[in-house]
C-alpha cells in the first residue's frame, strides 16, 4: 500500500534517441504492492517529445495538463487536460508537447513496460 505525493518521487531525466525534454516519475510499481503493473507520471517541456517507437505491451495515458499530440501509426491526435488513450500492443506512436507549458501525463504499463 502507498499513500504519497508527487512532490515525494523522484524525477528523472529521459535520454536516448529521439528524447527530447522529457523527465519521468514512477510512482506505483509492484514496489508498491502492484503487481504487473507501473504507473507512471511523465513531463515533456515545450517542445519536448517522447521517442516513437513500438512495443509489444499495451498502455493507458491520461493526461493531465498542457495540450499535446498523441502520433498513433502516422496518425496525429490533439490531446489536453482530461483526455486520454490506449496504446494498443506492437503499434507505432509517439507523444509530443505542443504547447507553450509543460504537458504532464498518467502512463500505465504492465510491469515489463517499465525499463
Amino acid at each position: 500500500m502507498i499513500v504519497s505525493h508527487i512532490d515525494n518521487v523522484e524525477m528523472k531525466a529521459m535520454n536516448g534517441p529521439g528524447v527530447e525534454k522529457a523527465w519521468k516519475q514512477v510512482c506505483i510499481s509492484p514496489s508498491e504492492g502492484w503487481n504487473g503493473y507501473v504507473m507512471r507520471v511523465f513531463e515533456l517541456e515545450p517542445g519536448g517529445k517522447a521517442p516513437a517507437h513500438t512495443h509489444p505491451w499495451p498502455h493507458i495515458n491520461y493526461f493531465l495538463k498542457g495540450e499535446g499530440i498523441v502520433n498513433l501509426n502516422g496518425i496525429d491526435h490533439e490531446v489536453r487536460e482530461g483526455s486520454f488513450s490506449y496504446i494498443p500492443a506492437n503499434e507505432h506512436h509517439q507523444i509530443l508537447n505542443r504547447g507553450n507549458e509543460v504537458f504532464r501525463f498518467i502512463c500505465i504499463v504492465p510491469e515489463e513496460g517499465e525499463g
